[in-house]
């Protein structure tokens, strides 16, 4: 469209005339509109993926920033490197080390949270039509990020072991024949979001062979590989290649989302250019919270923390499969061994997203099935999150949920048996 004068267009969008035309692929995030219900106090909130924070040592949170005010204040309150800071990157060598990852502090970069990291190679290595893999279902914040970049999802079979190889390779050959470009595998491992599956070892070293005789740099999003239930998952990807994997990592869940600190660890190539274009887009992450992370990490028995997280969110995992089995019983759900999140499946001809304002009504609000997709799939699944809520709210918001669900099933039943 030619240039107008603003005062012609709609009141509504006065500059939508000049928007680039990527602008047309942001849209409102199914989770985050999710936002202004679930802050009302009485709605039992089984959507968005956060941490309960309240598990944390306030004392000493309160301890680390009097420490950092004491001894470091004027480094802390000034602007920092495009790679961020040097003593965080080496305690992150540290935690990297529980996932067998041997990374060096020349390849590792400080980001606004994994979500920030993702958008910079996003931005890196795709261009319009270029063709990203993923799991199905996929990470909603990924699916959006690559929309944004105009790249084609691909959605490849996943089961309750993982993404399958065999399709993975199928997929990335069909699209190769097609003519795109397949750049990018995004996987998140361990107990992933939205479905709580994780890749077993197996196929963890067939992916890597499926990407390598593919030429496809796979980018491994881990937040929530550390808050295992019983057994530790398999190690990491990047522990097994070095070269063909981008690794994420994040403080969001182990400590604290309101930090916004995270990191990527890359081959030195692609480290080079991920500094470039972080101190392009935000001249360099926030000193400040990496500084306050770093702190924490020096003061705190960080893994004794960790260890209460994993014990916390198992009885919460719990409490939510015992009242699945109580109140929907004729519900599939993953059973995932750590992290956050339980998948429902509905039976075919239900509706999660067309079901949420019902939900709302019953005072309890989840994360349609849908926004996990790029392709419109998902219809009939929910993501519940029992990570936030108290072990006792999760039964509730769940015993809510039911008084939805429920009729809704037996309206389809009584349908199908007419038929």
């Amino acid at each position: 469209m030619s240039n107008t004068r603003a005062g012609t267009v709609s009141n509504f969008d006065t500059w939508k005339h000049a928007y680039a035309a990527r602008a047309a692929n942001l849209s409102v995030s199914e989770v985050r509109a999710l936002f202004a219900v679930v802050s009302r106090p009485e709605v039992v909130s089984l959507a968005g993926g956060m941490p309960d924070v309240s598990a944390l040592d306030g004392e000493l949170i309160e301890q680390a920033f009097r420490s950092l005010m004491s001894n470091r204040r004027n480094y802390a309150l000034q602007y920092g490197g495009g790679q961020g800071d040097l003593r965080l990157r080496e305690q992150i060598q540290e935690i990297m080390a529980l996932e067998g990852i041997q990374g060096s502090v020349e390849n590792l970069m400080i980001t606004t949270g994994s979500q920030h990291a993702l958008e910079l190679l996003a931005d890196l290595f795709l261009d319009q039509g270029d063709a990203v893999l993923v799991e199905a279902p996929s990470y909603v914040g990924a699916v959006g990020i690559f929309r944004h970049k105009e790249a084609h999802i691909e959605h490849v079979f996943t089961d309750d072991d993982g993404i399958s190889p065999v399709a993975l390779a199928e997929a990335a050959d069909r699209l190769i024949e097609q003519g795109r470009k397949v750049k990018l595998l995004y996987l998140v491992p361990n107990f992933a979001n939205p479905s709580g599956v994780t890749l077993t070892a197996e196929r963890r070293a067939q992916v890597l062979q499926v990407c390598r005789e593919r030429g496809i740099l796979i980018v491994e999003d881990n937040p929530y590989g550390l808050l295992y239930f019983d057994q530790k998952p398999p190690e990491a990807l990047r522990a097994m290649d070095s070269e063909g994997v981008v690794y994420l990592g994040s403080f969001s869940k182990i400590l604290s989302p309101g930090l916004r600190v995270g990191y990527v660890l890359a081959p030195p190539a692609i480290r080079e250019k991920l500094i470039l274009a972080n101190e392009s887009a935000i001249l360099s992450p926030a000193t400040f919270a990496q500084m306050m992370v770093s702190e924490y990490l020096s003061l705190s028995d960080w893994q004794g923390q960790i260890d209460t997280y994993r014990k916390l969110y198992a009885s919460k995992r719990d409490a939510a499969l015992e009242a699945l089995a109580q109140y929907l019983p004729r519900v599939q759900t993953t059973r995932p061994q750590g992290g956050f999140f339980l998948w429902l499946t509905l039976p075919e001809g239900l509706n999660s997203k067309e079901m949420l304002p019902l939900a709302v009504d019953e005072l309890v609000a989840y994360t349609p099935g849908t926004a996990f997709y790029g392709d419109g799939r998902g219809a009939n699944n929910i993501r519940i999150c029992f990570s936030h809520p108290t072990a006792e709210n999760v039964k509730v918001g769940i015993q809510r949920l039911s008084n939805v669900v429920n009729p809704q099933l037996d309206r389809l039943v009584t349908l199908q048996a007419k038929h």
